[in-house]
């Protein structure tokens, strides 16, 4: 539970159908299970002390007093247990029927919360048995001095952690129009269960899969489906026992149907939290819900979900090719509308033989073949300096070529050592200035030619290097159009390969995959044995860890200690704690100090859901102290 991760199970017994008591044992030992896995908030199917698909059973007396005492049985149980528990029976109040939910948590029944939509359709025939449930609360008499509150508007709230709120609703309640979980979760549910006995029918597990997703994105909530399976009457539909656990539209665990598997996961309330607080669009309620307390032991979570090494990059090759098609279009449609804006008769591009500058030529490609225009009008510059390989060089003239662009080659290596006899820089002092000149140089060039074709300059910086701060204020920190602004370098690696693996040119995807192969550098210092001396990694520490940083700071709003604890997770047996650590305070250095870079960004498309430009996604000062950042860090030596 520490760091806001709650584990949650969904379970399917193979029950009896009509046979309470026998039930009441089984869900017991799958409680008793499901707590030793470690879960805290388990869910069982809809009807499942007596079974759903009783039928006219429903109306017989005995059945119905078994259930209470299966219920009361099940209570009894749990007396013991660390957990909230949620299982299905039907029960009378009133001289009505309704098709219930009980809440059950150590020892005691803390709340029963009818189905409100009850289908009388088709193969449902809930309306001959049913009442639909009431939302205001009343108190209802279960046994001799067991009182409990039943209503649709009850909230089950964690006294340990306030964040875990739980909202009830029961299979049908999700398919209709208006699911009571929309109101549960803007009167502060974070996590919604689903009771359900959903039967299978061909492609209906596709969209009951779109369904829990789609609500948990909708709500900002965790969801957890448990559905009726192997037990249940086959008289005239099967049950397939699908169960989901999602979360903010990602299905976290997902059943394989007609097995009657337990599933689990960890939902994450406080990031729940805080996607509400960023939504300025959810807005909360106050709908005269109960809030019903329950106690949990605050323990450490074993995590077991899957947690990306690299968020920004989509699993999946099938996916990945459509993302990164998407992407391309974005950066090329964006960067289209600025050349026709600015009536451009010209692109200007600096080409290093690197990742980021290669990414920026391709976008640059396809925008002019958006308008039309030649690609003789991209002018792609080589601008060799004191640290620039023969293999870099190289790969930026093939790729020129490759791509028809027309061919500019500067040396800024005369032009720098003039600068450095302007300012009286020893040449042999390779410190920040002797970079930074070379840096700046470059821009100058560009911005010049520029004016000169009456073209603008494209921007090679990507959002990994913003982040850091690791561009050279008013050098390459410049352009007129910034197309690689919001894409983090774990990102582009896989932009550029997917253009090498589709351009359909054998001598451009070879130019590629070198550039893939190149560690990523500035170039900024002379080479050793003609080879790459300055690699960028070794100065600011490793991309996949930055990009795995940010994404959890920015995009999740973590803290310190919760993304050192994720990353340790996610990198385990890739990196050491003490490499994690050590990157993770550099990273909270860099993104605070350099902030002022960010805060005059040129304009550049935003592709994904993280980025930095000040007049969209970050706004931030450039004088904010890093200090309580670094000082939670301090704890994890």
């Amino acid at each position: 539970m520490r760091h806001g991760f709650i584990k949650v199970a969904a379970v399917t017994p193979k029950i009896v159908v009509a046979d309470p008591s026998y039930n009441a044992d089984l869900i017991c030992d799958c409680i008793a299970e499901a707590s030793v896995a470690g879960a805290k908030i388990i869910v069982l199917p809809e009807l499942c002390i007596t079974g759903y698909t009783c039928g006219d059973l429903f109306l017989q007396e005995k059945l119905l007093s078994e259930a209470k005492d299966a219920l009361l049985k099940i209570a009894g149980f749990t007396s013991d247990m660390d957990c909230l528990i949620f299982v299905g029976l039907p029960y009378v109040y009133h001289g009505k029927l309704y098709n219930v939910a009980a809440a059950v948590s150590k020892g005691k029944i803390l709340g029963l919360v009818p189905k409100s939509y009850i289908p009388t359709y088709n193969e449902f025939y809930e309306g001959r048995h049913f009442t639909k449930g009431m939302q205001e609360v009343v108190e209802v008499a279960i046994a001799e001095g067991i009182t409990v509150p039943m209503g649709t508007n009850l909230l089950l709230s964690c006294s340990e952690v306030p964040e875990l709120k739980v909202g009830v609703e029961i299979c049908e309640d999700l398919w209709s129009p208006m699911p009571p979980s929309t109101l549960h979760a803007l009167n502060g549910a974070s996590v919604i269960v689903n009771l359900s006995a959903s039967n299978e029918t061909t492609g209906k597990d596709t969209y009951r899969r779109s369904l829990v997703s789609g609500q948990s994105a909708r709500l900002l909530c965790g969801y957890i489906y448990a559905s009726a399976g192997d037990g249940e009457s086959t008289q005239d539909v099967v049950y397939s026992a699908h169960n989901l656990i999602a979360e903010n539209g990602k299905v976290l665990a997902e059943a394989e149907r007609f097995k009657n598997e337990t599933i689990y996961s960890e939902i994450d309330v406080f990031r729940l939290e805080m996607e509400r607080r960023r939504m300025t669009t959810f807005e909360t309620r106050f709908d005269g819900y109960k809030e019903i307390p329950f106690s949990l032991k605050v323990t450490e979570t074993k995590l077991t979900r899957v947690i990306e090494t690299m968020p920004f990059v989509p699993s999946g090759e099938q996916d990945r090719r459509k993302r990164c098609e998407e992407i391309f279009s974005i950066q090329a449609m964006g960067l289209k509308k600025r050349l026709e804006h600015t009536h451009c008769k010209s692109a200007v591009i600096g080409i290093s033989g690197g990742l980021d500058s290669t990414l920026a030529l391709l976008v640059t490609v396809r925008a002019f073949d958006l308008i039309g225009m030649s690609h003789e009008n991209i002018k792609a510059v080589t601008m060799p300096g004191f640290g620039t390989t023969d293999r870099t060089y190289e790969n930026a003239v093939k790729l020129i070529h490759s791509l028809g662009a027309d061919f500019t080659e500067i040396s800024i290596k005369e032009a720098v050592k003039a600068h450095f006899a302007d300012i009286g820089q020893n040449s042999n002092v390779h410190d920040v200035t002797y970079e930074n000149s070379q840096a700046r140089e470059r821009t100058q060039i560009l911005m010049d030619l520029a004016n000169k074709t009456g073209g603008m300059v494209i921007g090679t910086g990507d959002l990994s290097e913003l982040a850091l701060g690791w561009a050279t204020y008013n050098g390459d920190h410049m352009s007129m159009y910034a197309v690689n602004s919001s894409v983090p370098k774990t990102l582009v690696r896989h932009l550029v390969r997917y253009y090498a693996d589709t351009c359909g040119d054998a001598a451009l995807e070879a130019v590629l995959l070198d550039v893939l192969d190149t560690p990523v550098s500035p170039e900024l210092l002379p080479p050793e044995d003609g080879k790459i001396s300055q690699k960028t990694e070794d100065l600011v520490g490793p991309y996949e860890l930055h990009d795995f940083f940010l994404y959890h700071m920015l995009r999740l709003g973590y803290g310190p200690e919760k993304i050192y604890r994720l990353a340790r997770y996610a990198f385990a047996g890739a990196y050491d704690d003490e490499t994690i650590l050590k990157w993770l305070k550099n990273f909270y250095r860099r993104f605070f100090s350099q902030q002022f870079k960010r805060s005059c960004l040129p304009d550049g498309p935003k592709v994904g859901s993280v980025a930095v430009s000040p007049r969209g996604d970050l706004r931030m000062p450039s004088d904010a102290s890093a200090g309580i950042w670094l000082k939670e860090l301090d704890g994890m030596e």
